[in-house]
This record gives structure tokens, sequence and C-alpha cells, in this order.
């Protein structure tokens, strides 16, 4: 899958400063899940927040600048992007990881299964 090279820095650095929330997701479910999911992927243009391959899965955890209207669009782009890949992207407001991280692991683990398939 192409990338963009000059991401790859700043991807690692995403990688050992996560947000509180792709902290305790990582930890409390994805670092451990069946299917390998990797942290902070470049993919073109972007970097996807958690990625599984085996499933053409992205995990993406927004904060309050995805509910702009800048926010929204660049995130529809990016989202019609990696579905033109066959990426399809499961979205979770960061107050879904602190409120209801049982459900988010579920619906994650759904999502798996089927695409897996």
């Amino acid at each position: 899958m192409k990338h963009n090279e000059k991401l790859t820095p700043y991807a690692q650095e995403l990688r050992k400063n996560m947000t509180p929330q792709e902290s305790k997701l990582w930890y409390a479910y994805l670092r451990k899940y069946p299917h390998q999911f990797r942290r902070q992927v470049t993919v073109g243009i972007y970097i996807l927040d958690f990625y599984c391959a085996a499933a053409k899965l992205a995990v993406e955890l927004d904060g309050s600048q995805h509910y702009e209207q800048e926010g929204k669009h660049h995130d529809a782009v990016r989202t019609n992007y990696l579905n033109s890949l066959g990426i399809e992207v499961l979205r979770f407001p960061n107050s879904d990881i602190t409120k209801n991280l049982r459900g988010v692991c579920r619906m994650i683990d759904l999502k798996v299964k089927e695409r897996s398939i």
C-alpha cells in the first residue's frame, strides 16, 4: 500500500505520544487483539490511528476538531480516499472511549469478524 515516506517520522512521534484515549484503547484492547492492529500507520497522505490489515479496517478516534466544518470536510475526503482502497473506517468520538470502551471494543470486534470472512 502506498504511503508518503515524509510522514514516517511524524507517525513515529505520534506512536510515542498517544492521546489518553488512543492509549486506553491500545493497551486495554487492540494491542492483544487476535488480528494484528498497528498504530499510526501511513496510507497515502494520511496517518491512521489504528489499522488492521487482515480486515482492511481503520479505527479513528475523533477529538473536538473533527466536529467543526473544516474537520468534517477533511474527514469525508479522507474516508472516501481510504474507501477507494478498500479500507473501511470506523470513527469513534474520544468520549466513547472514556464512557463506553466496552461498546467500542464490541463494535470493532464485530467489524473485524465481518470483514475477515
